[in-house]
């Protein structure tokens, strides 16, 4: 076990050298940059000599191969640079806003799993009755609306019919906790129902196929309620590939809160990474990708020692 997880640590090294250096080469594609953002919204009337002193005051007059190796020298001693556009620490902005998108990750998937898990149980427990269609429609619903358009009409049409809208200035947890976890409630429902859809179809087909095995039949003779069978004996069983699932849409939950966080106001590192693009800040976008793959490469790791809990057949090698 723990040779495994030191491999599956070591693999971040050429994952991040890979991710980052694709930003680095992406974001200087794109038209503009950050010096003339910079001048054009302080509105000062620059000259090229100007912009020649900018460039080289913020190290980049270099080709962009000596900027990048720059910078990952900053970050193997733990500094993820500093901003072009405000020249803050890009370390201390992703420590203070990463919790933010880790609360709404972390509820998004806790909605995600209130919903895709008992309607994809009852769905194969009830195969091909009514509330198996219901199920089975509802699954193909939630993977086809927009999450975006959603937020849209939460956020519009309340508004114009009952004079409420969510709350979009963001309260901190230590300040008001109730309102925080509100505030948090429906961007992450709505993450959450997006990623329910195709979990719940998962959960459907394995446990469909758990129970059809023997020891289940044989369980089902022994005259056990339904929901031990259920529950102790088909479940944990069938949440391997589901867990699995779960591991394989961290990436679409990372994109999903850069929209959710701009749209509901929320301060964490989607929206600062998009407030980055917007300034062509190849610095922040780069320490905001280097920390988000971090987490989701780790939380795969998690997820994957989590398979020998929960069948004890596995080993890590």
């Amino acid at each position: 076990m723990g040779t495994y997880i030191l491999r599956r640590i070591l693999l971040l090294i050429p994952t991040i050298f890979f991710v980052t250096s694709i930003i680095f080469v992406l974001i200087q594609l794109i038209p503009g940059d950050v010096i003339t953002n910079m001048l054009v919204d302080f509105q000062y009337r620059y000259t090229e000599r100007d912009m020649a002193d900018l460039k080289e005051r913020l190290g980049i007059d270099v080709p962009i191969y000596i900027q990048y190796l720059r910078w990952m020298g900053d970050v193997l001693q733990g500094d993820l640079g500093r901003s072009l556009y405000t020249n803050r620490s890009v370390t201390e902005d992703v420590l203070n806003k990463f919790p933010i998108s880790l609360e709404l990750g972390i509820m998004a998937i806790i909605a995600s799993l209130v919903i895709a898990l008992p309607v994809g149980i009852y769905s194969a427990v009830r195969q091909d009755t009514v509330g198996d269609y219901i199920a089975r429609s509802f699954a193909i619903l939630c993977i086809s609306v927009p999450s975006f358009w959603l937020a849209t009409l939460i956020i519009v049409y309340p508004s114009i019919w009952f004079g409420w809208t969510p709350e979009l200035e963001y309260i901190p947890f230590r300040e008001d906790p109730g309102r925080n976890l509100l505030q948090f409630f429906i961007p992450a429902v709505i993450m959450g129902m997006y990623m329910s859809g195709t979990t719940m179809r998962m959960t459907r087909t394995m446990m469909l196929e758990v129970l059809r095995q023997d020891y289940i039949r044989t369980a089902w003779s022994k005259g056990l309620r339904e929901r031990v069978v259920i529950i102790r004996h088909s479940l944990k069983n069938a949440a391997i590939p589901v867990v699995t699932l779960i591991g394989l849409m961290l990436p679409v939950l990372v994109g999903g809160s850069v929209i959710m966080e701009e749209m509901f106001g929320l301060p964490g590192v989607g929206r600062y990474m998009l407030e980055s693009i917007g300034r062509r800040d190849y610095i922040v976008l780069a320490g905001c990708t280097i920390s988000l793959a971090t987490a989701v490469i780790l939380a795969n790791l998690l997820i994957d020692v989590s398979y020998a809990w929960l069948d004890p057949r596995v080993r890590m090698k």
